[in-house]
C-alpha cells in the first residue's frame, strides 16, 4: 500500500502530457508517475514521421487550454508539436516523472486493496515490472501503434518498387524524381500529395471514393491584427473561443442543413481547382460529417493538382503488378513508390487485458459515464479526445473531471469510485457508431457501446460536456464512493466486474 502511486497515467503522449499537467496543477502533492512504451514524448506526433504530417484542427483548440499556442500558423507541422508537448512538459516538470520503454500488458483491480495492479513488459531486457497505483488513467489514444490497416491487395508481393504504410515511414526515403501513387482519401493522403509533389517526378492520388476537402487559411491574420491592439492573453482567449464557435456551428449545419453544407464544401472545392476542376474525384456518396472532413492549408493539395504535378485517380484496384497498380477500368498506374495511406487499425486501452478481481472485461461490453470514466471498472479514468473538433478540447475538460474526482476521494475520505448504469441503458452502436469511416466501422465491436442518454451517451459536444465536466456536482445516483477496505478483507474474485464486496 506504502508503494502504491495515487495516480498512473498510461500514455505520455498529448493526453498523458495534459493529465500530468492538470495533476500537478490542481492536485498538489499527489504522487504519481508516467508509463510509456516508447522512448520519448509525444505519442502520435512522436510516431508519425511522414513528409507533410500537421494537425487536422486549429492549433487554438488543438493546443492546452492551460499552455496557449501563440503562434499565428492555423495547421501546425509535426515537429512543432512534437515540441509543444515535450515544452510542455518540462515546463509543468512531469517530464520527470515518465518511464520509458514499458509495454503494458495487463491491469487488474483489487476489491480488497482498493488498488490496480499494472503489468509492463520492458522491451529492451524482457523483463516483468508491476506497479500498483490507487487511480488509473488511461491516455492511449485509439489505435494500434504496432500496425496500420492494410487491405489484401491482390498481387502485392509482385511490386517491385516500395511498398509504405505511413504509420512506418523509412527515416531516408528518398522520392526525388520517383512516381508515386498514394492509395487512400482520408487526412493522411491529402497530406502527402502536396508534401511530395514537385519532389516526386509525379504523385497520384488513388481512391475509391472521395472524401470532403476544405481549404483553411495558412496563417490566422486576423489574431494577427488583434495581436498588435490587445494583450496576448485576450486575444487567444477571444481567438479560441471564436475557432470553437465555428467548429461547432459547421458541425451543427452539416447535421441539420446536409445538403446546403455540402454544397457549400464542393464549391469551394471547385473554386479552388479552377479549370481544373473534375468534381467526380471531390464529390462524395455520403453526407458532410459522415465522415471526418479534411482540411488543407492555403489549399496546398488544390495547388499542387493545378501545376500538374499532382492527380486525383477514384477507381478500383484490380491488382498490383511489377511496375504499379492495375485498375479495375483498364488503366495502368505505373509506380516507384506505393504508399497505403489505408488507414488505423483501432484497439482500446492500448490492447492491454483489464480486469476487476481476476475476471477480464471487454471495452466492447462497456458504456463510458460522462465520456471519462468506465463503467464498473473502478477507479480508472479514460481519456479519449473528440472525433468532430480538436482532440484536445475534450482530453483537457475529461483531465480536470478526473483531477476533480481524485480530490472529491479526498473530501470523503473514499478509497475507491465506480459508475454502475442502470438496466437497460446500453445500446448495440459504439461510442464512434455516427462516424462512417472504414477503420471506425471495423473496430466496432471493440470500441466501449453508447448509451441512451447523458451521461452514458457520448455526445462529443463542447458546450454540454464542458459544464458536466468542470462545474457540474461530482455525486449523482451513478457514480458511488466506496470507503476503504476493512483490515483482512478480501475481493472475491470471479464476481462480475464492478460489483464489489461490502468490505470495499
Amino acid at each position: 500500500m506504502n508503494d502504491a502511486y495515487d495516480v498512473l497515467i498510461i500514455g505520455a503522449g498529448l493526453s498523458g502530457i495534459g493529465m500530468a499537467c492538470h495533476l500537478q496543477r490542481e492536485c498538489p502533492g499527489k504522487r504519481f508517475a508516467i508509463l510509456e512504451r516508447r522512448h520519448a514524448i509525444g505519442g502520435t506526433w512522436d510516431l508519425f514521421r511522414y513528409p507533410g504530417i500537421r494537425s487536422d484542427s486549429d492549433m487554438l483548440t488543438f493546443g492546452y487550454e492551460f499552455r496557449p499556442w501563440y503562434e499565428l500558423k492555423v495547421l501546425a507541422d509535426g515537429e512543432s508539436i512534437r515540441n509543444y508537448v515535450r515544452d510542455t512538459a518540462r515546463e509543468y516538470g512531469v517530464d520527470s516523472k515518465i518511464q520509458y520503454g514499458l509495454k503494458i500488458t495487463a491491469a487488474d483491480w483489487s476489491s480488497s486493496d482498493a488498488l490496480w495492479t499494472v503489468t509492463a513488459l520492458e522491451e529492451a531486457s524482457g523483463t516483468e515490472q508491476q506497479f500498483k497505483t490507487r487511480v488509473l488513467v488511461s491516455c492511449t489514444g485509439y489505435y494500434n501503434y504496432d500496425q496500420g490497416y492494410l487491405p489484401d491487395f491482390p498481387g502485392a508481393e509482385r511490386f517491385k518498387g516500395v511498398k509504405i504504410h505511413p504509420q512506418f515511414w523509412p527515416e531516408k526515403l528518398d522520392y526525388r524524381g520517383k512516381k508515386v501513387v498514394i492509395i487512400g482519401s482520408g487526412a493522411t493522403a491529402v497530406t502527402l500529395v502536396p508534401a511530395m509533389a514537385g519532389t516526386a517526378s509525379h504523385v497520384t492520388m488513388l481512391q475509391r471514393s472521395p472524401s470532403y476537402v476544405f481549404s483553411v487559411p495558412a496563417v490566422d491574420k486576423l489574431t494577427g491584427v488583434m495581436n498588435r491592439l490587445l494583450p496576448k492573453s485576450w486575444v487567444y482567449k477571444l481567438s479560441r473561443t471564436r475557432n470553437i464557435r465555428l467548429q461547432r456551428t459547421l458541425y451543427k449545419a452539416a447535421k441539420r442543413y446536409p445538403n446546403q453544407v455540402r454544397k457549400f464544401l464542393l464549391a469551394n472545392v471547385e473554386r479552388q481547382l479552377g479549370d481544373k476542376a473534375d468534381m467526380r474525384h471531390f464529390t462524395p456518396s455520403y453526407k458532410p460529417w459522415d465522415e471526418r472532413l479534411c482540411a488543407v492549408p492555403n489549399g496546398d493539395l488544390f495547388k499542387a493538382i493545378r501545376s500538374g504535378q499532382a492527380e486525383v485517380v477514384t477507381d478500383h484496384i484490380a491488382s498490383f503488378t511489377e511496375t504499379g497498380i492495375q485498375l479495375k477500368s483498364g488503366q495502368h498506374l505505373d509506380a516507384d513508390i506505393i504508399i497505403t495511406a489505408t488507414g488505423l487499425s483501432l484497439q482500446v486501452f492500448g490492447g492491454i487485458q483489464v480486469s476487476v478481481d481476476g475476471v477480464a472485461r471487454s471495452s466492447g461490453e462497456l458504456m463510458t459515464y460522462k465520456g471519462a470514466l468506465m463503467q464498473d471498472l473502478p477507479n480508472l479514468g479514460w481519456i479519449m479526445g473528440y472525433t468532430n473538433a480538436s482532440w484536445t478540447l475534450k482530453a483537457d475538460i475529461a483531465s480536470r473531471y478526473l483531477c476533480r474526482v481524485i480530490q472529491h476521494l479526498d473530501k470523503t475520505g473514499s478509497a475507491s469510485f465506480v459508475a454502475h448504469a442502470p438496466d437497460g441503458e446500453k445500446l448495440d452502436e459504439s461510442i464512434l457508431g455516427s462516424l462512417g469511416s472504414g477503420y471506425i466501422q471495423r473496430a466496432a465491436s471493440t470500441l466501449p457501446r453508447q448509451g441512451r442518454k447523458l451521461p452514458w451517451r457520448v455526445l462529443n459536444a463542447y458546450e454540454v460536456d464542458k459544464p458536466m465536466l468542470t462545474e457540474a456536482p461530482i455525486e449523482d445516483e451513478y457514480l458511488q464512493f466506496l470507503p476503504p477496505p476493512k483490515a483482512g478483507s478480501k475481493g472475491k474474485r470471479g464476481k462480475k466486474a464492478g460489483e464489489m464486496s461490502a468490505a470495499a
